[in-house]
């Protein structure tokens, strides 16, 4: 390997592509990882052109892609996904480009991501949906777009958890009364025979925990 290579390939280590991809044009690659990263629109273009692999991944499998969404960065989803990149391709943990975009909140890159075919039903390693961590996370602006792509209110996941189950779990007021309008049932029961509700006041989140008895009452 020539100095030249050598330092290139230091490069492409410091930005985390793989050395494993030796046959691909290691600055290239570099430049559209920093880019993805940085929400670099004109640094992206530039790699594309210049021949970067659109699907090109870091040391954790992560593409330009899956970082894009992880920072909420649309128009660098917009620009990856208009060059052919592969809107299911999951990193190394199985997160895929949405429930990095969901995670965040990124309601935006949610929208391009479902309307570019993304899977609303992929699990990863931790048996984790978009819908959970968007649930989770109280990013109820996200679950209202899951919901309605398709994720079912009542959907079962590991540990026999619903969405409801996990916002609540967490005190997501707003997300809670969001999927009890949607018809999720608070009578449900995880795998330990707990509802809702008793994960919520388990939890400490009493206000999650009152919302969710009034609903009981009320119907």
């Amino acid at each position: 390997m020539t100095s030249r290579n050598f330092g290139i390939l230091l490069v492409v280590l410091a930005f985390g592509a793989m050395p494993a991809q030796a046959a691909e044009p290691y600055a290239l690659i570099a430049q559209l990882i920093a880019a993805a990263r940085n929400n670099d629109v004109p640094a992206l273009k530039q790699a594309l052109a210049a021949g970067a692999p659109v699907n090109a991944r870091t040391r954790i499998d992560d593409t330009g892609l899956n970082l894009a969404a992880r920072r909420g960065g649309d128009e660098v989803v917009a620009v990856l996904l208009a060059a052919g990149a592969d809107v299911n391709l999951a990193n190394a943990s199985r997160v895929t480009p949405l429930m990095s975009a969901a995670f965040g909140g990124h309601t935006h890159v949610v929208q391009r991501l479902l309307d570019n075919g993304a899977k609303i039903d992929a699990v990863d390693r931790l048996q984790k949906t978009a819908m959970i961590y968007a649930a989770g996370e109280g990013h109820t602006d996200v679950v209202k777009l899951l919901l309605t792509a398709g994720v079912a209110a009542n959907a079962r996941y590991a540990n026999d958890l619903t969405a409801l189950m996990w916002a609540a779990g967490y005190g997501r007021a707003q997300t809670v009364t969001t999927l009890l309008a949607a018809g999720a049932d608070k009578t449900l029961t995880d795998n330990r025979g707990k509802t809702a509700e008793t994960i919520a006041s388990e939890n400490g989140q009493r206000e999650v925990a009152a919302i969710l008895h009034a609903s009981a009452r009320s119907r």
